[in-house]
């Protein structure tokens, strides 16, 4: 059980979360009416007037996407789009095992005979597969959202919002939506008249699952995507609301549900297979690729938490940032354990796969700690290595792992200082008696909730337990019946082995939930951590 200091919070009443929550807006919320044009984006113009003349001389296309849900998405919407207007359009999702990561040298060969290569959600580190492509006089058009390094690739045309030249207003984006806004720009040049808000329901899915700040343009998209997504018109969301008893779509059901279904293709077999999903045309084919996908999720969630135990076993807790490596981890998993990993310690993890000569591996930050800073002090000793402050990932060989090991944790003393960690999710204390369905639904005013604008959670101390239990087919869920001040809530914890008595006296984190079940809805809280 986590031991935290709690009595630092204000008390809080609906009026102050309201104020709170406002708070995290600088501005008025943004329509679709306000998007940015296309052609803020540097090459954007120059990139749709190639597509456009490939399209008329009916030159050969092929699109390179990358094997995570952005990339996914990213893909299926150009794939989708390029249906709608009746030109093909071969595209590739490079295997994370066999290929690496987005264009890659190794996937010259299967592009050699396209006149233009397009990519998605990748490409602004390919300099050799670029140079590639120009001997072979191919084309190449890359879109990516991803920090744009010094030396940029040589191609045809560039969209990426990061680049310093771009002017287009808003740097935290994800690859889909760049692919929406190249679709959007393609459109009108071809004069399509399709109905470009539509594709909004699959970036949507992009936004959330690659954690973009649901602010200004994400949150306008996002709004727009859920309620789109919640007229059923994928063959794909039909069969994921049916198989999971969904009649609406929320963020969390994305970020919680439905992105880390789509994920297990890339992390344990070829994200092929999640495309092909997306892409369904009828409801019949998307229930046979879901449960496919699902056998793969089943053995991601089963892989997770083996490699979790074992790394939170073999973890040295004198460690200000951990990093632990083993043996037969599998690389499609790493990433997921070192947030886990991260979260049971409170401080910085980093997770390698060790093979007979390298270690490949991701790393995940925790309580503000600049993860990727911290990692570039030892880029001379790495084989490679990409990211940002809240998550990076690295290879290095075998025999350089102890010196990086003890170099990471010298370095982390200067740039890792923050001791306590203090949850900035949490608003206040929050009494039961101010908990209502009212409340719920002023609160749900500001969603859609998730990156830097997270779903409030609230603590309540001196909380009794008055009844828990568990529940799940392995145990690891718990249900309470919480008292407090002679008020009664009902709560579940997701994933914990922890064990509590009746009559104990808690304090709780949580969040509050409207929990729907055989046609009756109630108040639920759901337990992030008891302190």
């Amino acid at each position: 059980m986590q031991k935290r200091m709690t009595n630092s919070y204000s008390t809080l009443n609906p009026e102050v979360i309201i104020q709170i929550l406002s708070k995290r807006f600088d501005d008025t919320f943004l329509s679709l009416k306000d998007l940015p044009s296309p052609s803020k984006f540097k090459d954007m113009d120059i990139a749709v007037e190639r597509i456009t003349e490939a399209i008329q001389k009916k030159e050969k296309i092929i699109l390179i996407g990358d094997y995570d849900v952005d990339g996914v998405i990213s893909t299926s919407v150009m794939k989708l789009f390029f249906d709608d207007i009746d030109y093909p359009l071969e595209w590739i999702i490079p295997n994370r095992f066999r290929d690496g990561y987005g264009l890659s040298t190794t996937l010259i060969p299967r592009v050699a005979e396209y006149d233009l290569v397009i990519t998605v959600d990748n490409g602004i580190s390919a300099i050799e597969a670029a140079k590639e492509c120009k001997k072979l006089g191919i084309d190449l058009i890359i879109t990516d959202h991803h920090i744009v390094p010094e030396v940029k690739p040589e191609a045809y045309a560039i969209v990426n919002q990061k680049q310093k030249e771009c002017d287009f207003p808003y740097d935290e984006i994800c690859g889909a939506q760049i692919a929406w806004y190249l679709c959007s720009a393609l459109n009108k040049a071809l004069g399509s008249k399709l109905d470009m808000k539509s594709y909004l329901a699959l970036t949507a899915i992009a936004i959330i699952a690659d954690i973009m700040p649901l602010l200004h343009i994400n949150r306008a998209m996002v709004q727009a995507g859920i309620k789109l997504l919640d007229k059923n018109q994928y063959a794909f969301i039909k069969a994921y609301k049916e198989q999971s008893n969904k009649t609406l779509i929320s963020s969390e059901d994305i970020a919680f549900g439905l992105a880390p279904i789509l994920n297990s293709a890339g992390r344990l077999a070829d994200a092929s297979l999640a495309v092909e999903f997306v892409c369904s045309s009828n409801i019949y084919d998307a229930r046979g690729k879901l449960e496919k996908l699902l056998e793969l999720n089943n053995q991601r969630k089963v892989l997770e938490q083996q490699i979790t135990t074992e790394a939170i076993e073999s973890a040295d807790t004198d460690q200000k940032v951990i990093v632990v490596s083993s043996k037969g981890w599998h690389e499609g998993v790493v990433g997921i354990v070192a947030a886990r990993v991260a979260r049971a310690f409170e401080r910085p993890a980093i997770v390698l796969s060790q093979s007979d000569n390298i270690c490949k591996g991701s790393g995940r930050s925790f309580n503000g700690c600049n993860l990727f800073e911290l990692v570039e002090t030892q880029r001379d000793i790495l084989d490679k290595f990409g990211g940002h402050s809240a998550a990076i990932g690295m290879s290095i060989a075998n025999r350089r792992l102890e010196e990086f090991k003890q170099n990471l944790q010298k370095e982390a003393l200067a740039i890792c200082t923050q001791e306590e960690f203090i949850d900035p999710d949490i608003l206040g204390e929050l009494e039961f008696a101010s908990i209502d369905f009212s409340l719920i639904d002023m609160i749900s005013q500001f969603e859609p909730f998730g990156e830097s604008n997270p779903k409030p959670k609230f603590i309540t101390s001196g909380v009794e337990i008055l009844a828990v239990q568990t529940m799940g087919k392995d145990g690891n869920h718990l249900r309470f019946t919480f008292a407090h001040n002679d008020n009664i809530c009902q709560a579940v914890q997701f994933k914990t082995y922890e064990t509590y008595e009746v009559g104990q006296h808690v304090d709780i984190v949580y969040t509050l939930n409207k929990n729907h079940f055989r046609g009756e809805t109630t108040l639920q809280l759901m337990v992030d951590s008891v302190l």
